[in-house]
């Protein structure tokens, strides 16, 4: 276990709730490491000072999850919105590109051309392990285009938080939900974080995979993780193909079914497992997949013209929105969708979001750390779930905990 010199992250890391945002060794100027097997931990040696500790124990998405805000509606599974749509960039190449029909990274590419924010903080790959995630600081329409696609692998984008507020820029963030819960959260404690970042964009997120799985992957593909020029989870088509290319200049390529579906998601960190807010629920915009589905319900992922899930949260994000969509930059089907319409799209985040309530309760009879999840629809969204399904989920949370297996 990583050392610490904060209670709350103590606390955290002894619980197993650590997303690995980076938020308090960001805040107390320290590092993130990675530790076996291949998720991304604090290591904060020295003590924490007062202001700093409670900064981070009202933020620390392992200790307590930014509650809902206000919005013309709600749904326990969706979040508040102002608008669900269905659309795509007008940029084929950059649609073709990104992950998921690649609306998000129009929207950026319109925030940056209006200038209504200076940069872009997002995650890319870093250049020297590719698999691997690094943050960077986009300020051109290239740039955002080259770091287009899905990271399905740790990463930490508020280590860095401390010299984000000290810029004389306006930001938009791009993370994680809970990268954006943290985010959201700290700015109660440091007003900087509304000057600095007007736009806090985010997507729905099915869970963080180890390092390891990144690996795996590399090694079933028939090359090595520590020799790569570069590599793709997906994309290039929708939802596209994983794809690695040795420093020899080997490429390999393997389905998104076979890469997320059998590796990447069979190791996904603890805390993922028990997240009330999947779905980006306070970010001022969240993108994901509308996918197709089978007529059980389970998306179809044959090669298509990209497709993008959009809710717009906040007055922000429907401006960001609607100007982007008068510029030119995204395309919106014709009709907003209805909440059952969405969850055709996601039914993965149905069925997560059902038994969180299940699951945590079984954490709190052993005595376990849960994060503080109120305002978020749990309770609304357990009773989505059958009695059978929360009483398998709970007795099975009490196992993983008893066996060790968190």
């Amino acid at each position: 276990m990583s050392v610490c010199g904060s209670p709350t992250v103590r606390k955290v890391l002894e619980g197993n709730l650590c997303s690995g945002c980076g938020l308090c060794a960001g805040l107390t100027q320290s590092a993130m490491v990675v530790e076996q097997p291949g998720f991304n931990r604090p290591h904060i040696a020295a003590p924490v000072q007062a202001e700093t500790e409670a900064a981070i124990a009202g933020s620390c998405p392992g200790a307590v999850v930014a509650p809902w805000g206000a919005a013309a509606n709600r749904h326990e599974y969706w979040g508040p919105y102002v608008e669900l749509r269905t659309g795509c960039a007008t940029d084929e190449r950059l649609r073709h590109r990104a992950s998921s029909g690649g609306a998000l990274s129009a929207l950026l590419v319109h925030a940056l051309q209006e200038k209504l924010v200076n940069a872009v903080v997002e995650v890319t790959a870093d250049p020297s392990w590719p698999t691997r995630n690094i943050v960077t600081v986009a300020t051109s329409a290239d740039e955002v285009f080259k770091g287009a696609g899905s990271r399905y692998a740790p990463s930490s984008p508020l280590e860095g938080i401390l010299t984000f507020l000290d810029r004389n820029d306006r930001l938009a963030f791009v993370g994680k939900p809970c990268d954006v819960s943290a985010l959201r959260l700290l700015g109660r404690h440091d007003a900087r974080v509304a000057e600095r970042f007007p736009l806090m964009l985010s997507f729905f997120c099915a869970g963080i995979p180890s390092l390891e799985r990144s690996d795996a992957v590399v090694v079933k593909m028939g090359l090595h993780p520590a020799e790569l020029a570069s590599f793709r989870y997906r994309g290039e088509g929708w939802p596209g193909e994983a794809a690695a290319l040795s420093s020899e200049g080997d490429e390999k390529r393997m389905s998104y079914a076979d890469s997320w579906g059998a590796i990447l998601s069979k190791e996904i960190q603890f805390r993922c497992k028990i997240c009330p807010d999947a779905v980006g629920g306070s970010a001022d915009l969240a993108c994901a997949d509308a996918w197709h589905c089978d007529a059980g319900g389970y998306p179809l992922f044959e090669d298509l013209p990209g497709r993008s899930l959009i809710i717009s949260r906040t007055a922000a994000g429907a401006d960001l929105l609607s100007g982007a969509v008068r510029a030119g930059a995204v395309h919106l089907d014709a009709h907003e969708l209805q909440a059952a319409d969405v969850a055709r799209m996601q039914p993965g985040q149905t069925g997560k979001k059902s038994l969180v309530r299940a699951r945590t309760a079984a954490l709190r009879l052993l005595l376990r750390p849960v994060p503080v999840m109120r305002g978020l629809g749990v309770g609304e969204a357990s009773k989505g779930a059958s009695a059978s399904r929360k009483i398998r989920n709970f007795l099975g949370m009490m196992r993983r905990v008893v066996s060790g297996r968190m």
